[in-house]
C-alpha cells in the first residue's frame, strides 16, 4: 500500500527529475555536517573530561559547514548521476572528506581553545562523513534501481510520446486513452515555439537535440515515440528516428482508424516503423470515383495474381467492388495463400483462383472463354535481371511471348481495357529482362494502333504502365537485407554507388488502377518515382533499424554489379521523353511505334528461336528491334559490336 502512493507520487510528479546537481550538494552538505555532530556527541558522552565547550562545539561545526561546501565544490563530488556512481566518483568523496576533516583540526588547534582531542576528534570526522556519504550513495542507488524495476514491472503500459500536435496527432492520443497497452507522456514536438503548453491537459514537450530525447527517456522512461500516421515518419527519418535508434528508443506509427477495435487501440495494431516508411513520398491523391466507376460491378482478370504487385492489385480490386475477380497464375503455393486471405477480408467477394500459364494458350483459351472477362490486369512476368540474363529464352517465352498471348485473348474475347504492367528496365535496355518488357510494350501498342486504323477488328483498349522497383517485393532488395541482417550479415550491395527508384507496392497498384481509368488506349503511361534512393544508404537504415550499428554489429560488403545490371536506372519522367496528363504524378512516354505486321512477325521469330533454344540468334534478333538494347556487364556484348 505504501509503495503504491510512493509509485503513484514519483508517477505524478515525476520526483526523480529534481534530484540535480544542487539538491545533491544540499543532501551532501546535511551528511558531512551530521557526521560531526555525531562525532562531537560521541566525544562529548563517552569521555567526561572533553574539554568541548559550546562555543567548541558551535566553532567546529560551522567550519565543518563551510569547510565541506569548498571542497565538495572543489572536487565536484555532487555532478555526477548518482546510480551510475563509480569508484572514481567514491574516491572524490574520500578526498574532500579528508581534507575538510584536517583543515578543521588545523583550524581548532590555531584557535585559543581549551586542549581537546583535536587528532581523534578529526579521525572520527572524516571516518564517520565518508561513511555516512557512500551509506546514502549506496541507499540511493538501491532505491532507485528498486522503485524503478517495481514501477517498470508493475506498469502495464508502455510510457510513450506521439510526435506532433496536429490534428492527427490529437486523435491518436485520445485513442490511445482507452489503450491497455500505450500510457501517453505527453506530445513531443520539434523546436521550442509550444514549449510550457498543453493540449487538453496532455502536456507539450520539445525537442531540437538527441540529449532532450536521453532526458525523457531516462526520467520518464519513455520507451517509445509514437507517429500518429505512416506518411508523417519521412518527415523525421533524418533526425528523431536517428536519435530513437542511437538511444535503444522503439518507433512506432499508430494503426489506421479502421483497426481500432471497440474504441481500444490494440498492441498487436500498432507497429514499428518499416524502411517503407522512411522511403515513401507524399499520399497519392486518386479520382477514387472515377477508378470504382471503371471497375464496379465487372469481372476483372489479374493475371500474375498471386505475385507482389498482382496480389496488391487483387486486394485493392476487392475492395471496389467488382462482379468476379478472377485470380490467374502458375504458383500453387502463393495463390492458395493468397486465396485464403480473401476469404478471410474479403468475405462477400465473388472469385476464382485458376493455375494456369500466360505461356499455355490452350488454358488462356479456357478462362477467358469460360468467364468472360471485362477488365484484364497483365502482371504476369520474369523480372529477375541477373537469372533472366542467364536464361533468355524462358525471358521471352514468359514475358514476351506470354504478354502477346494475352492481348490476342483479350481482342479475340472483347475485353474492354488490359492494362499491362512494364517496367523502367524498359527504357533503354541493357539487360534481356529489360529488353523482353520493351518487346511486349511495342507488340501490345503496335496491336493496338492496328484497331485503330481498321487493319486488326477489336474493341480493347491498351494500357501500358511503367515504374520501377517496388519495396518489400518478392525477391527484391529489401527482404534480403532483412534475411542477412536477421542472420547476423553481412548485407551485401553490388556497388557502393548504385542507385534505384522506389515505389511502394501500395502505390505503385494505385497508380496503375489511375492510369488504367483515364487511359484513352494505345498509351504507355510512366510514374514519377521521385528521388533515386542510394542502395548503400538503404542497407545501412535498415541495419540502424534494426537497432545495429552498420560496420561493427553488421558488416557491409560489396560483391560487384551483376550481369545486365545498371549503376544507375533511367529517370522515367522527364520533360523530354514524356508529356504530362492530368495526373501531376503520371505521364505518357514518347516512343516509337511500330508497324502491328512487322512486331508480330518479329514476335513469331523470337517464339521459334527461344523455343529451340538458338540463343545467339535470339539475342541478336532483340537487338535489331529494339536498337537502343545496349547490353551491360554481360556476355551479349559481343552482339552489339556485331550489329554495329
Amino acid at each position: 500500500m505504501a509503495f503504491g502512493i510512493v509509485e503513484k507520487f514519483v508517477s505524478k510528479f515525476r520526483i526523480d527529475r529534481f534530484f540535480n546537481s544542487k539538491l545533491i550538494l544540499a543532501i551532501d552538505l546535511l551528511v558531512a555536517f551530521s557526521a560531526s555532530v555525531c562525532t562531537l556527541m560521541f566525544v562529548r558522552f563517552m569521555l567526561s573530561d572533553n574539554g568541548l565547550t559550546t562555543a567548541f562545539f558551535l566553532t567546529w561545526l560551522g567550519l565543518s559547514l563551510v569547510l565541506s561546501l569548498v571542497f565538495f565544490v572543489a572536487f565536484k563530488t555532487y555532478r555526477t548521476i548518482i546510480r551510475h556512481s563509480t569508484l572514481k566518483e567514491f574516491a572524490k568523496i574520500g578526498m574532500a572528506s579528508f581534507l575538510k576533516s584536517l583543515c578543521v583540526g588545523l583550524i581548532m588547534f590555531a584557535l585559543p581553545f581549551a586542549d581537546t582531542y583535536y587528532a581523534v576528534l578529526s579521525a572520527m570526522d572524516m571516518c564517520l562523513t565518508i561513511v555516512f556519504l557512500l551509506m546514502v550513495r549506496v541507499a540511493m542507488i538501491v532505491a532507485y534501481d528498486a522503485l524503478r524495476q517495481k514501477v517498470i514491472s508493475s506498469r502495464k503500459r508502455i510510457n510513450v510520446m506521439v510526435y506532433g500536435v496536429d490534428d492527427k496527432s490529437v486523435a491518436t492520443v485520445t485513442r490511445l486513452a482507452n489503450s491497455p497497452h500505450y500510457n501517453v507522456i505527453g506530445y513531443l514536438n520539434f523546436g521550442r515555439r509550444l514549449r510550457g503548453q498543453n493540449i487538453n491537459g496532455i502536456k507539450i514537450f520539445y525537442f531540437d537535440e538527441k540529449d532532450h530525447l536521453k532526458l525523457f527517456h531516462e526520467r520518464f522512461f519513455v520507451d517509445a515515440i509514437v507517429f500518429p500516421k505512416d506518411d508523417v515518419v519521412k518527415i523525421e527519418a533524418d533526425r528523431l528516428v536517428e536519435y530513437c535508434q542511437e538511444l535503444d528508443m522503439k518507433v512506432l506509427v499508430a494503426p489506421a482508424i479502421d483497426e481500432v477495435i471497440d474504441g481500444k487501440v490494440m498492441k498487436s495494431s500498432i507497429r514499428e516503423v518499416k524502411i517503407e516508411d522512411l522511403l515513401g513520398r507524399d499520399e497519392i491523391k486518386l479520382s477514387m470515383e472515377k477508378i470504382v466507376d471503371n471497375f464496379s460491378g465487372k469481372t476483372i482478370m489479374v493475371t500474375g495474381a498471386a505475385g507482389s504487385i498482382g496480389s496488391e492489385l487483387c486486394r485493392q480490386l476487392a475492395s471496389f467492388g467488382p462482379k468476379m475477380l478472377v485470380l490467374f497464375d502458375n504458383g500453387e503455393t502463393p495463390m492458395h495463400n493468397l486465396r485464403l486471405e480473401l476469404e478471410e477480408r474479403f468475405k462477400e467477394l465473388d472469385f476464382v483462383p485458376v493455375i494456369g500459364d500466360v505461356r499455355q494458350e490452350p488454358r488462356l483459351d479456357y478462362v477467358f472463354r469460360k468467364y468472360r472477362p471485362q477488365v484484364v490486369f497483365h502482371a504476369a512476368a520474369y523480372k529477375h535481371v541477373p537469372l533472366m540474363e542467364e536464361n533468355p529464352c524462358e525471358a521471352v517465352l514468359v514475358n514476351v511471348i506470354g504478354s502477346r498471348n494475352v492481348a490476342n485473348k483479350c481482342i479475340e474475347y472483347d475485353v474492354e481495357k488490359m492494362v499491362m504492367v512494364s517496367t523502367d528496365k524498359a527504357v533503354n535496355p541493357t539487360n534481356i529482362m529489360g529488353c523482353t518488357k520493351r518487346l511486349a510494350e511495342i507488340y501490345v501498342q503496335s496491336l493496338g494502333l492496328a484497331m485503330d486504323k481498321g487493319e486488326v477488328k477489336g474493341k480493347t483498349k491498351f494500357v501500358t504502365t511503367r515504374f520501377g522497383n517496388v519495396l518489400g517485393s518478392n525477391g527484391s532488395v529489401i527482404p534480403r537485407f532483412r534475411e542477412q541482417i536477421a542472420k547476423g550479415g553481412p548485407v551485401t550491395v553490388t556497388h557502393p554507388e548504385i542507385t534505384r527508384f522506389f515505389m511502394t507496392i501500395p502505390e505503385a497498384c494505385r497508380l496503375v488502377m489511375e492510369a488504367a481509368t483515364m487511359s484513352t488506349g494505345n498509351q504507355i503511361f510512366v510514374f514519377d518515382m521521385g528521388e533515386s534512393v542510394k542502395i548503400d544508404t538503404l542497407a545501412r537504415r535498415m541495419i540502424k533499424l534494426s537497432g545495429l550499428r552498420p560496420d561493427v554489429d553488421i558488416a557491409v560488403e560489396y560483391s560487384g554489379l551483376r550481369p545486365g545490371e545498371k549503376l544507375y536506372e533511367e529517370v522515367l519522367s522527364n520533360k523530354e521523353n514524356t508529356d504530362p496528363t492530368s495526373h501531376n504524378r503520371i505521364r505518357v512516354a514518347k516512343v516509337r511505334e511500330y508497324e502491328h505486321a512487322k512486331a508480330k512477325e518479329v514476335i513469331a521469330e523470337l517464339e521459334h528461336l527461344s523455343i529451340q533454344v538458338e540463343i545467339p540468334d535470339m539475342v541478336r534478333l532483340m537487338k535489331r528491334t529494339v536498337p537502343e538494347f545496349i547490353s551491360k556487364n554481360s556476355e551479349y556484348e559481343k552482339y552489339d559490336i556485331e550489329i554495329k
